[in-house]
């Protein structure tokens, strides 16, 4: 946008008595830090920028930063660059809008460590492929009386209950009208199983804008809810010994319209022809075919590459140490490293769509978390996806374009050997076991930029450092009111 254009936005925004707009990016510790400029100056900062410091990529959750190879320290500078194209006004915070901001360094080159630039470039790998994908994060969320450091839920009702929407019905409804007036496709709102747990699904979308809704969404819900009175967290645990937060991540893969080609195209064995519309001016690649369940032969090989490096993608969709208080067996967190049909258990949980909706099956990854920044979760998921269709191109790696036995059952009931027969692994248990997985694989590492993948091994290491020989009530105290 030019800088003329970006004028005419601040006229409008001046008309409709916003004072001032929120910049905000996510840092790696999963933070969503901010920089404010008044209406008059938003033109300047879509032309020239607003500085920043780069010392961001190496903060850690409590604020203490590190000195790494290629971030922290007092030396340099950014320009955040707010994208008008998401310019929203703030329902619950009046005289406020927000824009997601891009980083660029002071020659305008995108910042080494920019996560949507790094969402972006996996989106345009999948294009240069002829596929799209449609993204979407479950937002979950407890609340507790405001102005208390300990939590105490605002609500008694039972899990799932209409209870708790009786007990908190104006607080509910002015959520649902601030989101839907940003322009966010509510899909579902409803209590969760935790105490004075709830949570909302909004409407997929492409990967770079479902992490900016996801952004948007949380800091709506924290602004209503302030305004009733109440404080929330969206910590993977909350209280020890209870049920945590999640953070889902959903996926279905789609080619194209302009780049359907006849049926052997993208190694799909004949099959592409026969997979069915999605809806979204292309065709779904995760129904209409004869792989299990439906799934095209790339639809399969998506939802391969995800499987395969699941404990690596754990550093970025499950990257605090209160993750791993979350992430227990039987508790339908997805502990383990399988896929299945409609399978709350699994790691990855295929769901076909509902008759009549043709084009709405996709992938739900339900062992991250909301401790994530959402553009390296999305973009991470993507990048392994990727991985799996380039098997298609290579026979010798054909093997990991498929799929394993799908589990139909809680992982945790098999015995230990029909876990190693069926290949079942338990995902890391602990951050450190995590981030080692991340350290060591090259796709991510390729993906990411080696400046980017250093730093996030070097701030999760810093939190493993952070944290040591804390307990579980003491991790999910200090990190309670973090994220």
């Amino acid at each position: 946008m030019n800088h003329h254009a970006a004028e005419s936005v601040a006229a409008e925004l001046t008309s409709r008595d916003v004072v001032a707009v929120a910049l905000t990016w996510v840092d790696n510790a999963g933070i969503a830090r901010m920089k404010g400029v008044p209406v008059s100056r938003l033109a300047h900062a879509v032309t020239h920028g607003v500085g920043a410091s780069p010392t961001f990529d190496a903060f850690l959750v409590d604020d203490s930063t590190l000195v790494t190879r290629y971030a922290g320290g007092p030396v340099g500078d950014l320009r955040l660059r707010p994208d008008l194209g998401r310019l929203t006004r703030l329902h619950a915070q009046p005289g406020w809008a927000w824009a997601p901001a891009d980083r660029f360094d002071l020659a305008g080159r995108p910042h080494a460590q920019d996560c949507r630039a790094f969402v972006r470039a996996q989106t345009a790998r999948l294009a240069r492929r002829g596929l799209r994908c449609r993204a979407g994060f479950e937002i979950e969320w407890t609340v507790s009386p405001a102005g208390r450091d300990d939590f105490a839920p605002a609500c008694s009702g039972p899990g799932y209950g209409m209870t708790r929407v009786v007990e908190l019905s104006d607080y509910l409804r002015d959520l649902v009208v601030a989101l839907t007036s940003q322009e966010i496709a509510v899909l579902q709102i409803h209590p969760e199983y935790a105490a004075g747990q709830f949570e909302v699904s909004v409407a997929a979308e492409d990967p770079l804008g479902a992490a900016d809704t996801a952004v948007l969404t949380r800091e709506t819900v924290r602004a209503v809810s302030l305004r009733h009175g109440l404080r929330v967290s969206f910590s993977p645990k909350v209280l020890a010994g209870s049920v945590g937060n999640g953070g889902h991540l959903h996926l279905s893969l789609h080619r194209d319209r302009d780049s359907d080609r006849d049926s052997d195209s993208d190694g799909d064995g004949g099959r592409a022809g026969e997979v069915r519309r999605s809806g979204t001016g292309g065709t779904s690649l995760m129904s209409g075919g004869t792989g299990p369940y439906g799934l095209t032969a790339p639809g399969e090989a998506f939802i391969a590459g995800i499987l395969g490096r699941l404990p690596a993608l754990m550093a970025l969709g499950a990257p605090s140490v209160a993750s791993y208080l979350r992430l227990v067996p039987s508790h339908w967190a997805g502990a383990f490293a399988c896929w299945g049909l409609e399978n709350r258990e699994a790691a990855i949980r295929l769901i076909v769509g509902a008759e009549g909706e043709p084009g709405t099956a996709n992938v739900e990854v339900k062992c991250f978390d909301l401790a994530a920044n959402p553009y390296l979760a999305v973009g991470g998921v993507l990048a392994a996806g990727l991985a799996g269709l380039e098997c298609l191109d290579d026979p010798r790696r054909a093997g990991a374009a498929v799929l394993p036995e799908p589990v139909g059952c809680d992982p945790a009931s098999l015995d230990g050997s029909e876990l190693a027969r069926r290949g079942i692994r338990r995902l890391p248990t602990g951050l450190g076991e995590a981030v080692a997985a991340f350290e060591a694989d090259e796709v991510l590492r390729d993906a990411l930029g080696t400046e980017l993948h250093a730093t996030l091994v070097a701030v999760r290491r810093g939190e493993i450092e952070l944290f040591a020989g804390a307990d579980p009530a003491e991790i999910a105290d200090r990190l309670r009111w973090r994220y």
